[in-house]
């Protein structure tokens, strides 16, 4: 019995690979309704590839950075739909990734820092792996999806959201270990660590590694009777920025310039400022030895191999592509660096969704979508997105929106509490803006960009900063920072805080912030104490 059933769903998927798909039954331009949701959905279910990236901002080509070299992430994002305003609900690694996996702000996942996990600490709130691998998906992780440690169980959430046990590559354990060898010839835990690749431990970084075994499980699920959730968690450009020293050569230090708002603003309240003390604490920052930028090439570099696996794989026409990042990072910009702020280069990152025969037409027979493109080639051909979003949009949104473009149930929205509901949604779906295109940018389904709202928090252990400032434990949060973006402006306050009750006091405001996008793009002018500040305020009030 089980080996039909088998022989069947290799027979089902090798008919929906190489009949129905090059076919266009996936367009729902080519397919009624009817046939799109009950037929082709359900007999041919899409794959699913989610790049996660650690700490990356939207300095990439296709967001308008014209000195980043990204020409693969910028070739995905030509045939992607790609949202220009995303919002990370807090800019610090584990409560991004608890948040947007399972849906659920922050306020409810009740993590704040690195220390408790949410199933036993807040409630059994599924993740949208284990929605897809209770719908019959085989579900692997590779590298860093959920943050490791307390956060995620010790175990990246299994056995839950995973198939089988998910992948760390065993070069892991070097990142913040003394790799980087300076200029007195010994080895230093540096920020700045550009490395030959031969001489570090084991040969290799582990974003290679990562790449190496996602291709490996591409591979094997060519032929499988069931589809797959393929997570791929890539670490750089997380501190250490530790990577290939060839790539310096690609971002002359003459060429690269500084943050244009680099002091402190006059009208920063002391709680908003993070006073980045784990990039303090790093040898060559303490010597001040700076030399080369931020970059996010060599995770292109990654990309642009693992995205040219899936086509020599012949997967392109049978798998949605997502591609975010869990925050931003400040490079200077108000004289801070790091996240750890509610600021839009913390808060905002790069957010794309490739759908087969919807975003970009599907591939003919031997056409390939994703060919490798080498970074330093001399010539890099200029790409523009498939098409833009400029609503502001949620991280959090990222699982309801994969639901819906695999042809799931979409999650009901939460109650208010929703602790005890296990399967709910606090973010939107994003479907609506995959439609357009099927129904001839029908104005009536357009959003009001006027009308979207993001929102983001972060918490603080005093009004002034001090030594745990950026990453507070729960015990020790005193005051949180809840922060509206809107297309006008970013309006935040600062407000007290119960730890012991999860409890914000909006009648405890400590200090607020105000800032207006179109005269303050870089959020350099805090009009909170202003007239209209107060006016603002007083529009907000419930």
């Amino acid at each position: 019995m089980a080996s039909g059933v088998l022989r069947d769903g290799l027979y089902m998927n090798v008919f929906c690979r190489f009949f129905l798909l090059p076919l266009g039954l996936f367009s729902s331009s080519l397919c009624g309704p009817a046939l799109d949701s009950v037929f082709a959905w359900t007999l041919c279910p899409l794959n699913v590839l989610l790049i996660i990236v650690d700490d990356l901002r939207p300095s990439l080509g296709c967001y308008g950075d014209k000195a980043i070299r990204s020409p693969n992430i910028d070739q995905l994002a030509s045939r992607s739909l790609l949202f220009q305003n995303a919002f990370a609900q807090q800019a610090v690694c584990a409560p991004s990734r608890v948040s947007f996996l399972t849906g659920r702000r922050p306020d409810t996942t009740r993590l704040y820092d690195f220390n408790s996990y949410w199933r036993i600490h807040a409630g059994n709130f599924s993740t949208i792996p284990q929605y897809f691998k209770e719908n019959g998906y085989v579900t692997m992780s590779v590298g860093k999806v959920f943050h490791p440690g307390i956060s995620s169980n010790y175990s990246d959430d299994s056995p839950y959201s995973w198939s089988f046990p998910p992948y760390h590559p065993s070069s892991e354990k070097y990142e913040n270990t003394k790799t980087c060898r300076g200029p007195d010839g010994q080895l230093h835990a540096n920020l700045l660590c550009p490395v030959d690749v031969a001489d570090v431990p084991e040969g290799t970084l582990p974003d290679k590694q990562s790449t190496e075994q996602a291709i490996r499980l591409l591979e094997k699920m060519k032929t499988s009777a069931s589809p797959f959730f393929l997570a791929v968690g890539y670490h750089k450009p997380h501190i250490p920025f530790r990577y290939p020293k060839e790539f310096q050569k690609l971002y002359p230090l003459e060429n690269i310039t500084l943050a244009p708002d680099p002091q402190v603003p006059a009208g920063l309240p002391p709680v908003a400022y993070n006073p980045w003390m784990d990039i303090r604490q790093r040898e060559d920052v303490q010597a001040l030895n700076l030399s080369v930028p931020y970059g996010p090439i060599p995770v292109d570099f990654q990309v642009g191999h693992l995205l040219s696996a899936l086509d020599d794989l012949q997967l392109t026409n049978s798998t949605i592509i997502a591609f975010a990042s869990d925050h931003g990072w400040a490079l200077g910009e108000h004289g801070e660096w790091a996240k750890y702020s509610n600021f839009d280069v913390a808060t905002r990152v790069p957010l794309m969704f490739y759908v087969p025969g919807r975003t970009a037409p599907l591939p003919e027979a031997g056409e390939e979508l994703f060919p490798y493109i080498d970074p330093f080639d001399s010539v890099l051909e200029l790409m523009e997105p498939g098409r833009r979003v400029m609503d502001l949009v949620e991280l959090l949104s990222l699982s309801p929106t994969l639901a819906g473009l695999a042809g799931l149930h979409v999650p009901p929205r939460c109650p208010v509490p929703s602790f005890h509901v296990q399967l709910c949604r606090e973010g939107q779906n994003l479907g609506k803006h995959f439609q357009l295109q099927d129904l001839g940018e029908d104005p009536h389904l357009r959003g009001n960009p006027r009308e979207s709202i993001a929102y983001s928090q972060y918490p603080r252990p005093a009004d002034y900063p001090q030594w745990n400032s950026d990453k507070p434990s729960l015990k020790d949060i005193k005051v949180m920072g809840y922060s509206i973006r809107t297309i006008d402006y970013r309006y935040t306050v600062w407000v007290g805080f119960d730890p012991r009750e999860f409890l914000a006091n909006f009648s405890d405001v400590h200090a607020g912030e105000l800032y207006f996008v179109d005269s303050d793009p870089l959020q350099d002018h805090n009009m909170y104490n202003d007239s209209q500040g107060r006016d603002l305020l007083q529009s907000l009030m419930p």
